[in-house]
């Protein structure tokens, strides 16, 4: 992973980079969702080196809001629909440009916000379509499995 510099805001999807991308539904119909514990370490280190964290996922989790919980000082927007909105809202609320963001996604409907910021990161197990993206970074671990730590550490 290389190493990233003056970094204000990192950004990301949810289903697919927090988790493996997998929804485990029960024969009641709930259903269950796997974060790793070292992604959620994650958070904290980035928020400890003082860069702003949000989240936008095209779903609505239980996960994401006991990440908020967790750690209020987050964004998290969930069934959001158009994410590049959101993104460009954050960006101008920080008073950044997108050359201070990373995102971070792994399906189509993160290929504009991907293309929007000069740090875009992906997973191995990402869209074919997102994985041909110009300068766009892999990570070694997959989502769901430490991607998001592996991002955390490459900021130490």
């Amino acid at each position: 992973m290389k190493k990233f510099s003056n970094i204000r805001l990192i950004v990301c999807d949810f289903d697919g980079i927090f988790t493996n991308g997998k929804l485990t539904v029960y024969s009641d119909g709930k259903t269950s969702k796997n974060i790793d514990y070292s992604d959620i370490m994650a958070i904290s280190i980035i928020l400890k080196k003082g860069i702003n964290f949000a989240i936008i996922s095209g779903e609505k989790s239980f996960a994401i809001d006991i990440l908020k919980e967790k750690f209020p000082q987050i964004e998290t927007f969930q069934n959001e629909r158009n994410k590049i909105n959101i993104l460009k809202q954050l960006v101008h609320k920080y008073n950044i440009s997108p050359e201070n963001t990373i995102y971070i996604g792994d399906d189509i409907n993160d290929i504009e916000c991907l293309n929007y910021v000069k740090y875009s990161i992906t997973v191995p197990n990402a869209h074919k379509n997102v994985k041909r993206i110009k300068n766009i970074i892999k990570t070694k671990n997959y989502g769901g499995n430490g991607a998001i730590r592996e991002i955390a550490d490459s900021l130490l």
